[in-house]
This record gives C-alpha cells, structure tokens and sequence, in this order.
C-alpha cells in the first residue's frame, strides 16, 4: 500500500483537540514522542468524541446514529472523507491503519444499552480499546508489540470503567475483571498507553480522581512514559 501524504493540521486545530481530551490523557501525550505524536492524539481525540457523543446524546438511538457516522467513516479510505472534520484529518496521519478503529465505536456503542449493563457489554468495550491500542501500534510500526498494546487497552479499559460507570453493579463487575486483567511492557512510542493504564489502575486502587492527578501519580506518570515500568 502507497502511503498517501500526511495533511498539514493547523496549530489551532491540533490544539483544539488537545482540548478535547480528560486530563489524564493530555498527560499521556506529553509522553508520545514527536514521530508517534500525531498518530496518539488522534486515537486519544476520537475516543473522547465518542465518549462525549454518548454524554450529550438524550436517547441511545441518537448516540447509535452519530456513532454509525464514525463507524462508516472509519470503513472508508481517507480519500473519501469529507474536508472539515480535524480529527479525521489528523487519522490521515495513520496511513490506512484506521479501520481498526471501528471495534473503538462498536465498544461505545456496547455502553449505550439499558443500565445496568452486563459483563458481556464491558467485554465488547474492553475489546474496543484494545483492539484500538493494537491499531496503533500498526500505524507506528510497531506491529510486533500488538499484543501488549491489546492488554494495556484492555486493562485501561476496565480500570477505567471501573471508575466511570454509573451503577454500582456495573463498577463491580468492571472491577471483577479488571482485578484479572494486566498490562504490559512497550517501546517508547507506546509508552503513552503504559501511562493511561497505569494512571487508571493506580486511581481505581485509591478509590478517588485524585489518585490519578496527585503528585505521586504525576511522578509514577513520569517513570512510565520515560522508563517503561
């Protein structure tokens, strides 16, 4: 496959979807080294606009249409897609490796189901960021880390539930199979999926948002995106 040229993304469009993400994952980024910074933003971006579709989006049938748009899009080439989206523009940067993003809008979509949800529905959204995680590492070139990047999304994904969800069996189950998940070790270019994971596990363990924000989180941020453990 011929790589396509990257698209210039304006200084005011990037900086936009930077602030588009949670605090915890514009630190993860500060850790993405110049040649993966792109590529990591993006994914980071497009799983907090499906996470913000499901916030804003009154009913589920409207949430299920908007991520149909996603779904749609990412199954297309990116010669096909519209001019004016940012974020899509920034996926060009992944070089045709993006259709692995769908199973990221499929886990979404798994969270918009009538509460409380069952362990097959976080299963689906676990999946989802791993099999994103995975994406990444093939638009980076690191295909042979694919399966370390699946555990690190997964185990971010379920800590990461773990925390979120609104039911209190629906936090439980999460838990339960968080507790039996685990992360792994990457390449440079990854770390920042080391330092999601590892910021959601260690706010999980401490119960509160803050053990994901507080100084000994910012110093255990530091030891995963530069050291690797």
């Amino acid at each position: 496959m011929t790589d396509s040229p990257t698209p210039t993304i304006s200084a005011s469009n990037e900086d936009i979807l930077v602030q588009s993400l949670p605090t915890v994952s514009r630190l993860a980024l500060v850790y993405a080294p110049k040649s993966a910074r792109e590529q990591t933003l993006a994914l980071l971006a497009l799983d907090a606009r499906l996470a913000h579709l499901l916030r804003h989006s009154r009913e589920p049938m409207m949430a299920q249409l908007r991520l149909a748009w996603w779904r749609e899009s990412l199954g297309q080439s990116a010669e096909q897609w519209p001019n004016g989206e940012p974020l899509l523009a920034l996926l060009k940067s992944w070089n045709g490796h993006h259709g692995g993003l769908a199973a990221l809008v499929d886990g979404w979509e798994a969270m918009t189901g009538p509460a409380p949800l069952f362990a097959e529905a976080l299963e689906t959204m676990a999946h989802g960021r791993a099999e994103a995680f995975a994406a990444l590492a093939d638009a980076l070139g690191r295909s042979q880390e694919r399966e370390a990047a699946m555990k690190l999304g997964r185990a971010w994904a379920l800590n990461d539930l773990a925390m979120r969800l609104g039911h209190a069996s629906e936090r439980e189950t999460a838990r339960e199979l968080a507790q039996a998940s685990s992360g792994a070790r990457v390449s440079r270019s990854l770390r920042p999926l080391m330092v999601l994971h590892g910021l959601a596990a260690r706010r999980l363990a401490k119960g509160e948002e803050s053990g994901a924000t507080s100084p000994a989180a910012m110093l255990k941020a530091m030891r995963l995106g530069l050291l690797g453990f």
